[in-house]
């Protein structure tokens, strides 16, 4: 039997690598080239190479600073906190321009199991205006963020999720059968946008746009909220175009290339 002869240099590429990933799994906010090269003891070229091509590969994100951060692909490895930490730091310059041209709270939240869980939120600088925190959980089937998000999943990931939840009048406006529920999915999906019409507050609404990553699967929401008074039905396709495309930058910013 013939004997292959093992190789120890892909070894020690792969060894540079991980030495990248933990070191950046330590760094919540991110390092530059020049950090990483001296703390992995990597020539800063060599370090470059390395970097370019684990962001090409959506291994690693780059913030508005040029830090790099772990990307979408490196999502499942563990807990998921790192990654949500990268979310909100690629999305907090976007999310900032936003809030500033819209003048109401900006929100930033993610599916978890069957609740959006709010990642950061820019309140408004009304006065009145509607109160969302960072950490706080809301039903997926009444909030534009997890109607967003669930028009953007795969049919089967979406079935699967929805056969799990149970779809509860929170106000008079909230769609609890499931087909209408479906029906207005299928909009969601084909304008880019869902809307919240006084569906977990009276008086309240709100518009959404998916983010996704570098493997084309969303992993996130951005969305504006406010009164109706301010945000009328008139202002809904205003805004919603000004949500798609931060939703669109962000996503960018993770890696995500449209087709």
């Amino acid at each position: 039997m013939k004997l292959r002869k093992s190789n120890a240099a892909p070894v020690g590429v792969l060894t540079k690598v991980l030495s990248i990933f933990d070191l950046l799994d330590r760094s919540g906010d991110g390092l530059q080239l020049k950090a990483i090269a001296e703390q992995t003891k990597l020539n800063k070229s060599t370090a470059y190479r390395f970097l370019a091509h684990l962001e090409n590969a959506g291994y690693l994100v780059r913030d508005s600073a040029g830090a790099y951060l772990l990307g979408p692909r490196l999502v499942h490895l563990g807990s998921g906190s790192t990654y949500q930490s990268t979310i909100r730091r690629v999305s907090r310059p976007i999310l900032e321009a936003l809030w500033r041209d819209t003048g109401e709270t900006v929100n930033l939240g993610i599916l978890d199991r069957r609740e959006i869980l709010y990642l950061d939120v820019l309140e408004s600088p009304h006065s009145f205006r509607l109160v969302s925190q960072i950490g706080m959980r809301r039903p997926v089937h009444c909030t534009a963020l997890g109607k967003a998000i669930l028009a953007s999943q795969s049919t089967n990931l979406r079935d699967e999720l929805l056969a799990k939840t149970k779809l509860e009048k929170v106000t008079p406006q909230t769609v609890i059968r499931p087909a209408e529920f479906l029906a207005g999915l299928g909009r969601i999906q084909r304008r880019g946008y869902a809307v919240d019409d006084e569906e977990v507050e009276l008086g309240a609404r709100c518009i959404a746009a998916p983010i996704y990553d570098s493997s084309g699967l969303v992993v996130a929401g951005v969305s504006v909220s406010g009164p109706t008074t301010r945000m009328s039905r008139a202002r809904i396709s205003q805004i919603a175009d000004a949500v798609k495309k931060a939703a669109v930058e962000i996503s960018e910013h993770l890696g995500y290339r449209r087709a």
